[in-house]
C-alpha cells in the first residue's frame, strides 16, 4: 500500500510541474493495485526518492497502447534503477524490464497476450484451442518475453509453438500459415535503438492484424484488469512446443522458390558481402544465398547476435553507416554487391559498384524499382503472364513508395494497387485475392487447400479467378515477391537481388546504368524523407499538433510554391484500383504547383513525424539525365528545408 509520505512527494512534484498529472495518477494506481512484485515497487520508489521525475514522466505519462499492429516501446529506461539492473553490467540485459505503464515489460506483455487469447478464443468453436506461433529476435528480453507470452497462452488453455532460437519476422508470417495457427507474435522492435522492443501481432492469414481483427484485439486488451496479471508472472515452460527443423526447411524452400532463373546465379556466381547487422538474417538469408550458388563472404563481427548492436550506431539498413563494415570488406574482396538485413530480417539494404568501381548505396525506392523491372520482364519472358500484360496481375505498393514503380507496372500492362503505409495493408490485399479465388472456386463447387498449392498452381488460379501478385514493397527497404509470406521478406529479397546481380553481370551492365535505363524508359523519379523526432510526453503532443493542424489549417503555400491540392486520408473517401475503400488515417498527400508533392504522417514505430518528398521529370535523351538529376535534387533539398520550417511553426500550436 502506498504510504502518506510517497503520496505527498507525488502530489508536491505534480504541483511544482515536475510530474505530469497523468504520470502521478498512473503511479498511484500501480502502487495501490497490489499486483506488482516487490522488485517493481522498489524500482518505482527508488526513482521517486531520487527525484527522477523526467524518467517517471516518460514511464508513466500514458498507458502503452496496443495499436493496430501491437506494441513497441522502451524496455530499458533512460534511467535504469539498481533493482532493474541487478547483477548485470552496463552492456548486458538488466535483470528486469523497466517498470512503467508506458514501457514494454512483463506486465504489458501479459496484458497483451491475455487480450489476444480472449479475442482468438471468441472467434473459434467452443471446443477449439487457439494455436499461437511466437518468434523472437536478438533484442534485450526478446527470449524472456517469448517464453512469458508462451507460458501465459498455455496457462489460458491454448497451444503454442516457438522456435529453438531467434527467427525473422517473415519466417513467423510463413509459419503461422504453414501450421494453420490462429495467430502469431514476433517479439521485435525491428531496427529501433537497442533499448526498444516490441510485440507484433499476426492473424491466421499470416499477415499483421488489420480491421476488424485489430479493433477486436485492442478492445480485449483494454479490458484486461491489473488483477488478471499476477498469476501469469511466473514462467512455466511445460507444454510449450519447439518447432522441428522441417519448419525451417519449408520456409527456406519458399525463399529459394522466389528465384526466377536459378541457373543464372549458379553460372554467374555473383560475389556478395553480407551482414545481418547482428540480427536474425543469418539464420535463413545465409543458407539461402549459399544454396542458390552465390559467392558469399560474411562480415564476421556482425554475425554475433548482439542486442547492443555494438559495431554500428543504428541497426537500420536505411542508414548508410550500418553497411560501412560490409562495404570495407567488399572493397578488399572486389565484391560485386553488399547486402545487409535488419535485426528481424524483414528489411534489406544494398550497395553496388559505380562506374568508378566504388561501392555506393541504393535507397529503398531504387532497390524496389530495380527488382520490379527485372522481375516483371523476366515473368513475361517465362510466359507466366501475357506480353501485353493483364489486369489480373498486380504490383502492390504503398502511397509513399516511389511512383516509378507504378509507372513500370502500368507500362507493362499490370494493375497497380496503392495502400496506406505499412506492409500489413499489402498483406491484407493478398488475403483479399486469396479469399476472392476461394469464393469463385466454391461457387463452381470446388474446394482447395490454398496453403498446399505450389507457387505455379497459385499463379494459374489467381490469374483465372482473382489477381496474381507479381511484386510489391515499400520505400522503407521492404520487398515481397510471393504470397506464401504476408510481410516484407529480406531473406527472400537477398536472393532475388543476387539473381539481379547475376543477370547484370552476364549482360555486362552496372546497376546504376540499369537504373538509368529505367529512367530513360519511364521518366526520372526522385524522393526524399524528412524525419522530425519528438521524444517523450511533450514530443507526442507536438506530433499530434502537427497532424491536426493539416486538417484544421491546411497549408496554402510551402516555401515559394502554391499548394494545388491536398488529399486528406482521414476525411476523404479514397478507393484503390479494386474500388475498395481505403481506411481512414491521419495521413495527407500534398501536391505543389512546381510538380513536386509530399506526404506527411506520424511514424507507427518511433516518436517522429515523417515527410515523404517526391519529384519527377520527363527524360527525352540520355545526355540530359545528369542535369535533370541535379535540378531535381535542388528542388527536393529546398522542399525539405521549407517543410521543416513549416513543421516547427505548426508544432508550437500544441
Amino acid at each position: 500500500m502506498i504510504t502518506e509520505n510517497i503520496l505527498k512527494e507525488l502530489s508536491d512534484a505534480s504541483d511544482r510541474g515536475d510530474l505530469l498529472s497523468s504520470a502521478r495518477d498512473n503511479i498511484k494506481l500501480w502502487l495501490n493495485s497490489e499486483f506488482l512484485p516487490t522488485w517493481a515497487i522498489s524500482s518505482i520508489l527508488e526513482m521517486i526518492e531520487a527525484g527522477a521525475w523526467n524518467e517517471l514522466n516518460d514511464r508513466f505519462y500514458q498507458n502503452l497502447s496496443f495499436g493496430t499492429g501491437g506494441m513497441r516501446s522502451r524496455t530499458i529506461g533512460k534511467v535504469v534503477t539498481s533493482v532493474e539492473r541487478g547483477m548485470a553490467s552496463v552492456n548486458d540485459t538488466p535483470s528486469y524490464a523497466a517498470v512503467g505503464t508506458n514501457m514494454l515489460n512483463d506486465f504489458n506483455i501479459i496484458r497483451a497476450t491475455i487480450g489476444l487469447y480472449r479475442y482468438c478464443k471468441k472467434n473459434l468453436r467452443n471446443d477449439e484451442a487457439p494455436v499461437l506461433v511466437i518468434a523472437d529476435d536478438v533484442r534485450h528480453f526478446s527470449r524472456h518475453f517469448c517464453l512469458l507470452s508462451a507460458s501465459t497462452w498455455r496457462k489460458m488453455g491454448g497451444k503454442v509453438y516457438i522456435f529453438d532460437g531467434p527467427r525473422s519476422t517473415p519466417q513467423l508470417s510463413f509459419s503461422v500459415r504453414y501450421l494453420n495457427a490462429t495467430a502469431g507474435i514476433v517479439i521485435t522492435a525491428s531496427h529501433n535503438p537497442p533499448y526498444d522492443n516490441g510485440f507484433k501481432v499476426y492473424y491466421k492469414d499470416g499477415g499483421q492484424v488489420v480491421p476488424p481483427h485489430s479493433e477486436g484485439i485492442i478492445d480485449e486488451v483494454n479490458k484486461v484488469k491489473l488483477a488478471d496479471i499476477p498469476s501469469y508472472l511466473e514462467i512455466d515452460e511445460k507444454g510449450i512446443v519447439i518447432f522441428e527443423q522441417s519448419v525451417d526447411k519449408a520456409y527456406l524452400d519458399v525463399v529459394l522458390d522466389t528465384v526466377l532463373d536459378p541457373e543464372l546465379i549458379r553460372t554467374q556466381k555473383p560475389k556478395v558481402v553480407y551482414s545481418p547487422l547482428h540480427g536474425t538474417g543469418q539464420v535463413m538469408a545465409v543458407p539461402a544465398m549459399l544454396r542458390a550458388g552465390v559467392d558469399l563472404s560474411l562480415v564476421d563481427s556482425q554475425m554475433v547476435m548482439d542486442p547492443m548492436f555494438s559495431t554500428i550506431d543504428s541497426p537500420n539498413p536505411e542508414n548508410g553507416e550500418a553497411l560501412s563494415l560490409a562495404i570495407q570488406k567488399a572493397e578488399k574482396l572486389a565484391a560485386d554487391v553488399v547486402i545487409a538485413t535488419d535485426p528481424d530480417g524483414d528489411r534489406m539494404g544494398v550497395a553496388v559498384r559505380d562506374s568508378n568501381g566504388k561501392m555506393v548505396l541504393l535507397n529503398g525506392n531504387s532497390i524496389g524499382s530495380l527488382l520490379a523491372e527485372y522481375r516483371i520482364s523476366k515473368i513475361k519472358e517465362l510466359a507466366w503472364i501475357p506480353q501485353q500484360g493483364t489486369q489480373s496481375a498486380a504490383l502492390i505498393k504503398t502511397f509513399v513508395t516511389t511512383a516509378l514503380q507504378e509507372a513500370i507496372a502500368k507500362k507493362h500492362g499490370l494493375k497497380v494497387i496503392n495502400t496506406l503505409t505499412g506492409f500489413k495493408w499489402i498483406g491484407e490485399k493478398l488475403h483479399d485475392y486469396e479469399m476472392q479465388l476461394l469464393a469463385q472456386l466454391s461457387a463452381e463447387g470446388r474446394e482447395i487447400d490454398y496453403n498446399s498449392l505450389s507457387s505455379g498452381e497459385r499463379r494459374r488460379l489467381l490469374l483465372q479467378y482473382s489477381t496474381y501478385y507479381v511484386f510489391g514493397g515499400e520505400e522503407s527497404y521492404g520487398y515481397l515477391a510471393d504470397d506464401h509470406v504476408r510481410d516484407k521478406d529480406a531473406n527472400a529479397a537477398a536472393v532475388q537481388f543476387c539473381e539481379l546481380a547475376a543477370y547484370l553481370k552476364k549482360e555486362g551492365i552496372l546497376f546504376l546504368d540499369y537504373l538509368d535505363q529505367i529512367y530513360l524508359k519511364y521518366g526520372y523519379y526522385s524522393e526524399g524523407v524528412l524525419n522530425l523526432k519528438y521524444d517523450g510526453a511533450a514530443g507526442s503532443e507536438k506530433i499530434k499538433a502537427i497532424l491536426q493542424s493539416y486538417r484544421q489549417n491546411p497549408p496554402k503555400v510551402i516555401g515559394n510554391f502554391q499548394v494545388s491540392s491536398i488529399q486528406d486520408f482521414g476525411s476523404d473517401d479514397i478507393f484503390d484500383a479494386d474500388m475498395k475503400l481505403i481506411p481512414k488515417e491521419n495521413f495527407y498527400f500534398v501536391h505543389l504547383n512546381n510538380g513536386c508533392s509530399y506526404a506527411v504522417r506520424g511514424s507507427g514505430t518511433e516518436p517522429k513525424i515523417k515527410f515523404y518528398l517526391f519529384a519527377k521529370e520527363e527524360v527525352t535523351r540520355k545526355s540530359a539525365l545528369s542535369d535533370i538529376k541535379k535540378n531535381v535534387a535542388t528542388k527536393l533539398a529546398q522542399l525539405n528545408m521549407d517543410l521543416e520550417i513549416d513543421a516547427q511553426i505548426r508544432s508550437r500550436s500544441y
